[in-house]
């Protein structure tokens, strides 16, 4: 299997299965030098880890890592980075029924078709714990970033109908509601929804908001490369997202240009913009305002209520799923989205580091 890689200057790979013995990632082409302990992507992996809350998997796992190279007397080394989380819950047998079909909204009918086989429990490499990997190397991308005064934050911006309400934005109540959304009335609404539809076997789907503060202008390669585009494809390439907006995103194909347009203006002695509805990228390239990126997550595709499908024999069948399932992956993947957009913002200041001769003779000289 290819794609499992992604990334120009840094590298991540990432690696394991749902149920298999464990998980993990490389990173690799990180520079050397900056403090790094287990501690530091272990803060990462408790924001994703299931069984924290009514509205997460029941299953239990505490997703501690280990880093096994990479990193010397608390520092990073320059070389791969190889981190793993071993699974110590894995219950295979609430899988064995899916092996003879498809079930909706997930991978299976793809891989079988594709592969002629597949790891059918939970997912394989289609599970949304694939993601453990890219939340380590995301963690390590953003504690360099911080530490050049570069700021990369996401959360809940609504499930179902439930959306938050600006005016009571508090970026401490992310860490603090079961939804991650900043607004803590429109976190219990959202909590009443979700356990309404938990009830009826159902799930919910919702929309994440990254805000990147302090990035600075010029970062994104003008063609196939843009800061935009390569946001969007590792953005998207997380499993259950379905559409990425950047800035106003698609209101921006409904109005006219003079309301699109950010007209550029000078703020204490720097050009700015009196608006934002580009999202901090213009032509590809960051604008030195915020970076603003959303991501569209559907509903969790594992449920309990009866649905229809069909099996390898080619016979139409109604199954119900059983197992531990979120009636809502959007809280988990907050700080998945979170991760991609600071590994992706990284590889890209990477990139533009040699944009210019006078980068490279100020260097070197």
């Amino acid at each position: 299997m290819s794609g499992s890689s992604f990334g120009k200057n840094l590298m991540l790979t990432t690696f394991g299965e749902s149920h298999g013995a464990g998980l993990g990632a490389v990173l690799d082409g990180f520079p050397a030098g900056m403090q790094l302990s287990e501690s530091d992507i272990q803060k990462f992996l408790n924001r994703r880890k299931p069984g924290t809350s009514s509205i997460t998997t029941p299953r239990k796992e505490n997703d501690e890592v280990e880093i096994l190279s990479g990193v010397f007397e608390g520092k990073t080394t320059g070389t791969p980075i190889a981190m793993l989380i071993r699974n110590t819950s894995q219950r295979s047998a609430d899988y064995s029924e899916i092996a003879s079909y498809y079930r909706p909204g997930h991978a299976d009918f793809g891989f079988d078709t594709k592969y002629g086989f597949r790891d059918y429990r939970g997912g394989g490499r289609s599970s949304g714990r694939e993601t453990i990997g890219r939340v380590c190397a995301g963690s390590i991308c953003s504690k360099l970033l911080s530490e050049m005064g570069i700021s990369v934050y996401a959360y809940t911006r609504s499930i179902g109908d439930v959306e938050i309400d600006y005016n009571n934005f508090n970026r401490d109540s992310i860490a603090k509601t079961i939804t991650c959304m900043p607004d803590e009335d429109a976190d219990k609404r959202a909590t009443i929804l979700i356990e309404r539809y938990k009830k009826e076997q159902d799930s919910v789907g919702g929309v994440i908001e990254c805000v990147i503060k302090n990035a600075p202008a010029g970062i994104g390669e003008p063609v196939f490369d843009k800061l935009d585009a390569m946001l969007s494809h590792a953005v998207m390439s997380i499993g259950a997202v379905k559409a990425v907006e950047i800035g106003d995103g698609v209101i921006a194909s409904r109005v006219r240009g003079s309301e699109n347009n950010d007209q550029f203006c000078i703020d204490n002695g720097k050009v700015s913009k009196k608006t934002n509805h580009s999202g901090g990228i213009l032509g590809g390239m960051s604008d030195g305002t915020d970076i603003i990126l959303r991501a569209h997550i559907k509903p969790t595709p594992s449920i309990s209520s009866s649905q229809s499908t069909v099996n390898k024999n080619g016979e139409e069948i109604d199954i119900s799923i059983g197992g531990r399932h979120d009636p809502v992956i959007v809280p988990r993947a907050v700080v998945v989205v979170e991760s991609m957009c600071a590994f992706t913002l990284l590889d890209l200041m990477m990139s533009n580091m040699h944009s210019q001769a006078a980068y490279l003779k100020d260097f070197y000289k």
